[in-house]
């Protein structure tokens, strides 16, 4: 199920599926540590004797954002308990609490007395082993905690009659043991103080609503590294109060996604509400250290005991491309900060790390066909300098650039110049940007050429002439054999590539992929060059989605996260896909009515997103619902470019 909402500060991440569901919890890393591991922390509410949980059936549920910020609107209703429920929920901004305002309105009925319930289903450090949940007599709050992860949890009401007015902690997940959750169906939770090992833990507050009237309360959860820290945040949250902190944080990232005026052109509000909606949704994204997540979804772990909780370097790249480019330098510069530390002492970046910095799972072999492979994707080495350049170019950042000249662009450069098949002039082997395939690819050599005009430049600047030249040179090279040997007379396009088999000559790989985008996304060659025409053209006639949905997919027979059930289509439709098409129309566009066209696939996106403005990676072709992770990170930033570049686009065209 996507994550509709994610709520974040660059330390602390909680996201809320389509149920208004807590399924994710991250700290104090983004993307590192998941404290529930998608497992569900539920609300529930007993009225006059019966109970439900607020994910269940007879609940209708508008999840959404306040306007231009990161603090929910929440509404639930439920006709048969006569009862409405209204959220508002942020993680605040500075200090690392999750903190909730809650309403609660009696719709139909007499007077009553109804009673919330918060259940937490914690895994801290991502398991339930050697768990503690206890009640604080002290601080009236219940506490789990392992080693050096501990979180708060409290909860009142307004009528100033104290806190906690139920509590209980169990076990859950063991010997045939469902959770303390059940013990709060009855509307009565048992008081039991502490458990330890596989826990969880519900805490309960109760109103009492006339008929037609309605009350308000307060939960939060605060996250720390041991006991003090959390006894310090709760003696903040309980002195300002939670819709204060809630307001202020209301108010700073509001401030943040408007910082930058915008006119946009006739677009429509629904693409400025995702434009600024993409903004926030990249920024949950990023940790504090500058790491740059892909997607915090777990759900991908019910496929393959993996997330794409991880910095690839391309995606972050390209996110932090779409940041510059949007005026959000500041979250991209960290991202180029953090790439400085993590390249290898040879020049090249590995497939992807985690938050800390450290080398994240692979799949990609060290040795193939018995011998040593380098298990690489270019193109994220090639992607950071591109960026880069295009950060310095437009901000002029000479201090961020110093000391990363020779560790980062000369390093990457001269690799790329070292890592050339000599049989073709082109980059020598390595992954495909899909992860899925080993060889020569279009899309890598195209990033490649931009990564070395980039180290060209920066050498220029930097008044190393020499170097400058040699990293041009071998630029040019690569955009001549890619005429040679990657672009089809008979076809009048570029193909995906070349593949190795064995000690066998390479065989070409004829596919039409959009990916093929590269050739001028990055500049290879202009957008209206006649090779460039030939491929985008067959990018739109081949990997069209029809049947209603729409869209583009990455190309013919994707397998990855496919609708069986539609046969006659290239494969799901990707946001990322879609976008590039629309960056070539906005490219090549000489009047308005051709500017439309990129206009109509912006429409698009925006009619697409979730109801909240969420982005997933992929959509059902049928259904047109989100598959596979949601947000995508990339989904939200390739629209944010792309309405960028519309935009600028439309002002030179005085559209």
């Amino acid at each position: 199920m996507p994550r509709d909402l994610p709520l974040g500060n660059q330390k602390l991440l909680v996201s809320f599926d389509g149920n208004y569901v807590m399924r994710d919890i991250y700290y104090p890393y983004i993307g590192r540590e998941n404290h529930c591991v998608g497992h569900e922390f539920r609300v529930g509410i007993w009225v006059n004797g019966r109970f439900s949980w607020t994910d269940a059936p007879g609940w209708n549920r508008t999840l959404d954002y306040e306007k231009d910020t990161l603090v929910t609107n929440v509404t639930l209703r439920n006709e048969q308990l006569g009862v409405e429920l209204h959220f508002r929920d942020a993680v605040d901004f500075v200090i690392d609490a999750f903190v909730r305002r809650i309403e609660v309105r009696r719709i139909s009925g007499g007077d009553t007395e109804i009673r919330l319930f918060f259940h937490h289903d914690f895994h801290l450090y991502g398991n339930d082993i050697g768990d503690t949940a206890y009640f604080d007599p002290e601080l009236g709050a219940v506490i789990h905690y392992k080693d050096r992860r501990y979180f708060l949890m409290d909860a009142g009401t307004d009528d100033g009659k104290g806190g906690i007015a139920q509590f209980a902690c169990g076990l859950k997940e063991f010997e045939g043991k469902e959770g303390t959750w059940k013990d709060a169906e009855d509307g009565i939770l048992s008081g039991n103080t502490i458990s330890e090992g596989s826990v969880d833990s519900v805490i309960g507050i109760t109103f009492i609503i006339p008929a037609g009237a309605s009350r308000g309360g307060y939960y939060f959860m605060l996250a720390g590294t041991d006991y003090k820290s959390v006894e310090k945040l709760q003696s903040i949250v309980s002195t300002r109060g939670v819709e204060r902190l809630i307001d202020r944080t209301a108010a700073y990232w509001r401030l943040w996604a408007t910082k930058e005026k915008k006119d946009f052109n006739g677009l429509g509000a629904d693409i400025e509400r995702l434009y600024r909606r993409s903004l926030l949704s990249i920024i949950t994204n990023v940790d504090s250290g500058g790491g740059v997540i892909a997607g915090n979804d777990t759900d991908l772990l019910r496929f393959n005991r993996d997330t794409y909780s991880y910095i690839w370097p391309r995606d972050g790249a390209l996110v932090a491309l779409a940041l510059d480019n949007a005026g959000y330098s500041e979250t991209a510069s960290r991202f180029y900060q953090l790439c400085s530390s993590l390249i290898s002492g040879k020049g090249y970046f590995l497939q992807k790390y985690n938050p800390d910095g450290t080398f994240a799972s692979s799949w990609h072999p060290w040795v193939l066909n018995g011998k040593p492979s380098l298990p690489i994707q270019e193109d994220e080495t090639a992607l950071v300098l591109h960026s880069l350049w295009n950060h310095f170019s437009r901000y002029r950042d000479v201090e961020l650039i110093k000391p990363m000249y020779r560790r980062l662009v000369k390093n990457a450069a001269d690799f790329m110049c070292s890592y050339i098949d000599q049989g073709t002039g082109l980059p020598l082997d390595s992954y495909d940007l899909w992860e899925e395939r080993r060889g020569i690819w279009t899309f890598t050599c195209s990033a490649v050429y931009a990564g070395l005009k980039a180290a060209s430049n920066f050498c220029t600047s930097f008044g190393e002439e020499e170097n400058a030249s040699k990293y041009a040179s071998a630029a040019a090279s690569i955009r001549d054999a890619m005429v040679r040997h990657l672009y089809s007379s008979e076809e009048g396009r570029f193909i995906r590539g070349l593949q190795f088999s064995g000690d066998e000559p390479r065989v070409r790989d004829d596919n039409v992929d959009a990916s093929l985008a590269g050739i001028f996304y990055f500049g290879v060659f202009p957008p209206d060059d006649p090779m460039v025409a030939g491929t985008m053209n067959a990018v739109r006639e081949k990997l069209w989605v029809g049947g209603g949905v729409g869209g583009i997919a990455r190309y013919a027979g994707d397998w990855y996260q496919r609708n069986s059930a539609y046969r006659d289509i290239p494969g799901n439709p990707w946001f990322i896909c879609t976008l590039w098409l629309a960056d070539w129309y906005t490219a090549t566009a000489s009047d308005a009515p051709l500017l439309a066209r990129s206009a109509e696939l912006l429409q698009w996106t925006a009619k697409h997103a979730l109801s909240s403005g969420i982005l997933a990676e992929q959509l059902d072709p049928g259904s047109g619902s989100p598959v596979s992770v949601s947000p995508l990170t990339w989904s939200h930033a390739a629209f944010v470019d792309a309405v960028d570049r519309y935009l600028a686009k439309a002002a030179g065209l005085k559209v």
